[in-house]
């Protein structure tokens, strides 16, 4: 292994890829906890939970993670482990787009990605973003995704949201700004009374862990313009997710 590190081993249900496999094609609704459940007890070793008392146990919340990287590690499993252990439905909002930076088969995967993402958000009841980092033409794509959000919050009882505000890999593996707009879009789920856990995903000892922080109200001082606020509220946002990551992966971000 890289590194001569040990890491844990992932692995997937086979009897349930078949049934995934036709929903997808299908376009049949499926329960993203029961799966996430299912690939969950595969660990090897288990996944290790800390702050078990700051796991939401009902809706209201944002839950904000970081992008876990490695060469090797699949993103998805964020997900998978997260919605494995919290006890009530989340709606995700992940991305639209693989964007393969540098591979040589980039042109053919990324429409395959946008088809195959968007039938994977349909049969769980995602809501996508345009992938990371922005892209001009996304623009209106974004603002759209953003509307959808907002409007899921507004209509939905108890709603718990997951979301990565990083929206892609960092290479070194540590945290990273998020894009601009992503402090404006966590004020207005601020604005909507969603608070905010902030939760840091990484491996270490050969586990995958998650560490759950202690729910905040996301605020910022008045008087700042529209791109301080922006600026500010990432960086609470950010600042929260460090304080749950060992050292190595806290990025700029490192508060101690």
């Amino acid at each position: 292994m890289p590194g001569n590190k040990i890491y844990p081993h992932y692995s997937y249900p086979l009897h349930a890829i078949p049934g995934l496999a036709s929903d997808v094609l299908l376009g049949r609704r499926r329960d993203f906890r029961r799966d996430a459940r299912l690939c969950s007890t595969r660990l090897k070793p288990p996944l290790r939970v800390y702050g078990g008392e700051n796991i939401p146990q009902s809706g209201a919340c944002v839950l904000t993670f970081n992008h876990y990287y490695r060469p090797g590690f699949k993103a998805w499993w964020l997900a998978l482990g997260i919605a494995s252990v919290v006890p009530v439905d989340m709606h995700w909002i992940v991305t639209g787009e693989l964007t393969f930076p540098g591979r040589w088969y980039a042109p053919l995967g990324r429409p395959i990605s946008r088809w195959l993402l968007k039938r994977v958000s349909h049969i769980y009841g995602f809501t996508t973003m345009p992938p990371m980092p922005p892209r001009p033409r996304d623009v209106e794509a974004r603002a759209r995704a953003v509307l959808e959000a907002l409007s899921y919050v507004q209509h939905t009882d108890h709603t718990c949201l997951g979301l990565a505000p990083e929206g892609g890999d960092n290479p070194g593996g540590g945290l990273s700004w998020p894009a601009s707009g992503t402090g404006r879009f966590g004020l207005l789920l601020a604005g909507c009374g969603l608070r905010f856990v902030p939760l840091g995903a990484f491996e270490a000892q050969g586990e995958f862990c998650l560490q759950f922080g202690t729910a905040y109200e996301l605020r910022v001082p008045r008087g700042l313009s529209p791109d301080e606020k922006d600026h500010q509220a990432a960086k609470i946002i950010m600042q929260n997710i460090a304080q749950q990551l060992p050292a190595r992966l806290r990025g700029e971000f490192d508060v101690r």
